[in-house]
């Protein structure tokens, strides 16, 4: 299965300020040599030598993280605003897809207000969408939030066979894969999804508080999580401001870390980004959790940090 990341930010969309952008162009002109800019090679080749954090950017939107099975059947996991790139995207490159599976992990603004612009595909009679989510009254919750006046047009506008699947019977078999999900630490409850395709296991697990009970080495958490291939991880805090805002519903960089060594995970993608943290944060945050993982020993793990247009396989 293919990963791909549209939307990485937790809480509400974070574009790129001038401040933040004037910073990365000023630390980019203080590194510049004189042989730097010899010919139109050295420039091309200073630009792919800087930091990451000063050449790109992780990205603003909110959640929305694309999984392409082996058949080509297409699942997107919540319709935070990073959707609408989606959409834009798959439209400009004549993708052709004409049905998608949305799962939700809960509704959360941020993880809906994506929908309305997921177009044209919402709004094509050609097209087939299906929505998934452990809540019972699901569709009442997405429906609101296109109601007056939150918005000017309402759901019924959206042409596309549209159908909700509440989900009670684990697994659900979709395509080549079994997906199965938790209920995880989170204020009004969230969702994880467990994608398993020909032995390969992915598990999303955003706006996710770790507790002492996801670590028991019990059956129940041993089929979720053990020798899973990815697992992407809501790892908003630092271990400092995850027990300034103990409750929350959100974890550290160090607990995604210790689970993921708990459970060994091969592949561990650090998520749902705090919206006060500027790209050079991340990064530090990303070499931090490296090096914490280096001090427990563990040298089986890899660990990314989530950037939009990131693509994974597993």
């Amino acid at each position: 299965m293919k990963i791909k990341f549209w939307g990485v930010r937790g809480s509400i969309p974070t574009p790129v300020t001038k401040t933040q952008l004037q910073n990365k162009i000023a630390a980019a002109v203080q590194r510049i040599k004189h042989d730097d800019l010899i010919s139109q090679e050295t420039r091309e080749a200073f630009l792919a030598n800087l930091p990451r954090y000063i050449m790109g950017t992780v990205g603003g939107n909110t959640t929305c993280v694309e999984v392409r099975l082996k058949d080509n059947t297409v699942c997107i996991f919540d319709c935070g605003s990073g959707i609408r790139e989606m959409a834009h995207s798959m439209k400009e490159n004549g993708d052709g897809i004409k049905e998608f599976h949305i799962f939700f992990t809960h509704f959360h603004w941020d993880h809906i207000q994506g929908l309305p612009f997921f177009t044209p595909h919402a709004y094509d009679p050609k097209c087939k969408i299906n929505f998934y989510s452990p809540v019972e009254n699901f569709s009442e919750l997405l429906k609101g939030q296109m109601q007056p006046p939150y918005f000017p047009v309402s759901m019924d506008v959206m042409n596309a066979d549209i159908n909700y699947h509440v989900l009670k019977v684990e697994p659900l078999i979709l395509g080549s894969a079994e997906i199965r999900w938790r209920e995880m630490k989170h204020p009004g409850k969230s969702y994880a999804y467990q994608l398993t395709e020909f032995g390969n296991k992915t598990i999303f697990s955003t706006d996710t508080e770790l507790t002492e009970k996801d670590f028991h080495r019990n059956d129940e958490n041993r089929l979720f999580f053990e020798d899973a291939d990815l697992l992407i991880m809501d790892s908003q805090y630092t271990l400092g401001e995850a027990i300034e805002k103990y409750d929350w519903g959100h974890s550290s960089y160090s607990i995604a870390v210790d689970f993921a060594v708990e459970w060994n995970i091969k592949k561990l993608v650090l998520f749902h980004h705090d919206p006060f943290y500027d790209d050079k944060k991340m990064f530090n945050i990303l070499k931090s959790s490296q090096w914490y993982l280096k001090h427990l020993e563990k040298k089986d793990l890899e660990i990314y940090l989530a950037i939009e247009d990131m693509e994974l396989e597993v």
